[in-house]
């Protein structure tokens, strides 16, 4: 499934314009060989106004995150599911495709280099903590619903949240830093045993 964002088709205004290029510039070059200087070549405006707006690289990187995660905010559906089971199925089909294509194999691991500058830049660290508790709290919220459906048991929203995320993180970086394309469809019949043991009720299976 190819990631598909409005901005990048149709940016619609100076910010989402930068952004659009950040995005492709991280796309060719990855975190350790961009520069403001890369991230102009992909600018449609005047690359002096990268200059006005951001100071550093990380500094016009981090407004990038933050942005990604406004956006994912605004867009992740909540009630296009004819269930919460059928929500969090669609999720998991989303994060754990048995394939990647290119263009975004290479999004993700620009966006794993970015994760690994948070083990020494507080920064860095902030705002994924924050995504992580965003995409921790989406998941409860789909468990939650799908306890008070029927769909499943009354098990803790929380820990199984924890663990979702926890193993879509890792999946993302071994896919992005070692050959582990085949492993990702066995990780992916893991989660379902989970949730067909875990988590349906025996109504619901």
């Amino acid at each position: 499934m190819t990631e598909t964002h409005s901005f990048l088709e149709e940016p619609a205004d100076t910010r989402e314009i930068i952004m659009k290029a950040t995005y492709h510039a991280l796309c060719e070059h990855g975190y350790a060989d961009l520069t403001i200087q890369r991230i102009g070549d992909h600018f449609e405006k005047s690359k002096s106004l990268l200059y006005h707006h951001y100071d550093s690289k990380d500094e016009l990187l981090l407004d990038f995150l933050e942005f990604m995660l406004e956006h994912y905010k605004a867009n992740i559906p909540r009630t296009d599911y004819d269930d919460a089971h059928a929500h969090l199925q669609a999720l998991l089909d989303h994060v754990f495709p048995d394939e990647l294509e290119a263009e975004r194999r290479k999004f993700m691991a620009a966006m794993v280099e970015l994760r690994a500058q948070a083990a020494h830049d507080d920064a860095y660290r902030e705002h994924f903590t924050r995504s992580d508790s965003f995409f921790h709290d989406r998941i409860a919220e789909i468990v939650r619903m799908g306890i008070k459906e029927g769909v499943f048991r009354d098990i803790d929203p929380d820990r199984t949240a924890a663990l979702l995320v926890t193993t879509i993180t890792g999946a993302m970086t071994r896919r992005t830093t070692a050959d582990g394309d085949v492993a990702i469809p066995a990780v992916r019949r893991e989660l379902q045993q989970y949730i067909e043991s875990q988590l349906l009720t025996e109504v619901s299976q």
